[in-house]
């Protein structure tokens, strides 16, 4: 009996080295493939551990997972023959020894599965960042150690080599907002923002301007006391496009702020012409998201007169009009219609 018990502990020892030998390259592959490479990086400037070799094998991924595949094939393959040649060395020996191999075996095939297989890539997935964190230095050691079998792979599979590079696009931010909206990281106006955001892309001055026939006005030959009244009643981020005596001629813009001040100031003889501001020009078909970036800091106009393709004069934007539309509180005249 005790020459018995020694081959089976070493037949159940074997057995349990491959499991775990299995089980820890399956989860790491499994981790390895489902991290976020933008979690990485971000992981990476915190300076979390581990996560300087973790965006180095995420760079490059297909020597990390070459080298897992082969050390999960180590395991199951050639462990598995050098445990069938000990478990028949065992079980021969002892009386129906040939079932109890048959039952063995078939125990072991069930136990890779699941204790080697698809248990530990479903730990790998659920816990992805952590085991990778954990075994990517181990890994770049391994690379290191088996390097010249990896540049012979490498020149048989040049797919190995192929750098993976930190790249997104409009439809990924969209669905990464939406997710992390659904799944509370993000606020949902804030997602809501990402998405208008890229809108602006769509949208031009044409779209979110006030045209000319619903542009406020004033006659640039008209003193500031003529026009009191109707500077006074105007809402207090009003703006006016000063007009001269020619068709679309454009004096300047004026704010309500500042014919108040000059109001205040004893200026209300003077002409409207000589008070208001030179006016910025912008054509219709620009680019909302470049028109935002046209108002800069120190600028003393907060609006833009849109001309079309002649030079004509067709209506006044201003930059709330751009932050209106992602605020959510000014709708354009297709909103709702594309359904």
């Amino acid at each position: 009996m005790p020459g018995l018990m020694n081959p089976i502990v070493v037949l159940l020892s074997l057995a349990a080295l491959i499991l775990v030998g299995s089980a820890l390259a399956s989860s790491t592959e499994a981790a390895m493939l489902t991290v976020n490479p933008i979690q990485v990086h971000t992981l990476k400037q915190q300076r979390v551990p581990g996560s300087r070799a973790l965006e180095r094998i995420k760079a490059r991924p297909g020597r990390s997972l070459v080298l897992l595949v082969v050390l999960n094939n180590l395991f199951n393959i050639s462990g598995s023959m050098l445990l069938g040649t000990q478990a028949d060395h065992v079980f021969k020996t002892i009386p129906g020894g040939a079932w109890a191999l048959a039952a063995f075996n078939g125990g072991f095939t069930i136990a890779v599965i699941l204790l080697g297989e698809i248990l530990p890539k479903t730990i790998g997935n659920s816990f992805a960042m952590p085991i990778s964190l954990t075994a990517a230095r181990f890994l770049l050691l391994l690379e290191r150690l088996t390097l010249p079998l990896l540049l012979v792979l490498e020149k048989l599979m040049p797919s190995i080599t192929a750098e993976s590079e930190l790249t997104t696009n409009e439809r990924e931010i969209h669905l990464m907002a939406r997710l992390g909206s659904q799944q509370g990281n993000i606020e949902a106006d804030e997602a809501a923002m990402i998405g208008k955001v890229f809108a602006l892309n769509d949208l031009t001055a044409r779209d979110l301007m006030v045209s000319r026939v619903a542009t406020p006005s004033l006659s640039g030959a008209a003193t500031l006391d003529s026009v009191r009244q109707q500077i006074l009643q105007a809402p207090e981020d009003a703006w006016w496009v000063v007009l001269g005596e020619e068709v679309d001629e454009v004096l300047g813009v004026q704010s309500r702020e500042q014919a108040l001040s000059e109001l205040l100031n004893g200026s209300g003889n003077r002409l409207v012409s000589d008070l208001c501001e030179a006016p910025h020009y912008v054509p219709e078909m620009i680019r909302a998201d470049r028109l935002l970036t046209s108002f800069r800091r120190g600028d003393r106009t907060s609006v833009r007169v849109v001309v079309d393709e002649f030079g004509a004069f067709v209506g006044l934007v201003g930059a709330a009009d751009i932050l209106g539309v992602l605020a959510g509180w000014k709708r354009l005249p297709n909103d709702g219609q594309d359904n």
